[in-house]
């Protein structure tokens, strides 16, 4: 049976595409910008994140994780830091690592150079002020990369950390939220939570927080370590 070239070109079509979109969101994508999705499966541990902090909710975060004895890693967005500098503070003086989550959480797709290094150099310099330290991680928000992502990444000397697991917490109860991360765990395994709502002042994050009880307290029980990124090498 021949097949058209109308149909080759449009399979070839979906291919091109397929991939294009697999380089933007694809979460162990390496084609737009340097970035990692997991640590060492050779390693029992895995790294607790939390974006779009920090806010009103994040202390709530911090005091599980405290009873916990889990160090995290939190991606904060510059808004979210300008707004509570007390909580994002917080983060850092509990012992917990930060990263950079751009300064308005806007989407990256489409965007030029000059927006994104707006959006990473704002944030990356408030960061440090805040902190002390500038963060090594970027999170791009909602995993969204682009061109020229990776140029910007290597002028503020970040690297790009996407996630093995999604708790998808800004939409599930904590029930859900918590099976979800805990079929999700596994050597290296990096989770995404949420302390935050993009930049949506005082957010409702309860249920990530009751989640958070579960998944750390069936983690401590297991003998899961729960580190931040850095420590996840």
């Amino acid at each position: 049976m021949m097949v058209g070239w109308g149909a080759v070109a449009a399979g070839a079509l979906g291919g091109v595409l397929g991939g294009a979109a697999w380089s933007v969101r694809g979460r162990s994508a390496q084609v737009l910008a340097p970035s990692i999705w997991r640590g060492n499966r050779e390693r029992r541990a895995v790294a607790l994140t939390f974006d779009d902090g920090p806010s009103e909710g994040t202390a709530a975060i911090l005091e599980v994780l405290r009873e916990a004895g889990a160090r995290a890693t939190f991606f904060q967005c510059g808004m979210n830091v300008e707004r509570r500098p007390e909580w994002a503070a917080a983060v850092s003086a509990g012992g917990h690592e930060v990263g950079n989550h751009t300064w308005s959480h806007r989407r990256l797709d489409f965007a030029s150079r000059a927006v994104m290094r707006e959006e990473l150099g704002r944030a990356q310099a408030l960061l440090t002020a805040v902190h002390g330290v500038a963060p090594r991680w970027f999170r791009a928000p909602f995993g969204v990369r682009w061109v020229g992502l990776g140029q910007v990444q290597r002028e503020l000397g970040l690297m790009g950390a996407m996630w093995t697991c999604m708790g998808r917490d800004w939409k599930l109860p904590a029930a859900a939220i918590a099976r979800r991360v805990q079929r999700g765990v596994e050597n290296g395994a990096i989770i995404c939570l949420h302390d935050g709502r993009g930049v949506s002042a005082a957010p409702a994050i309860g249920e990530t927080v009751a989640a958070l009880r579960v998944i750390t307290r069936d983690l401590r029980e297991k003998g899961w370590p729960m580190v931040g990124l850095s420590d996840l090498d």
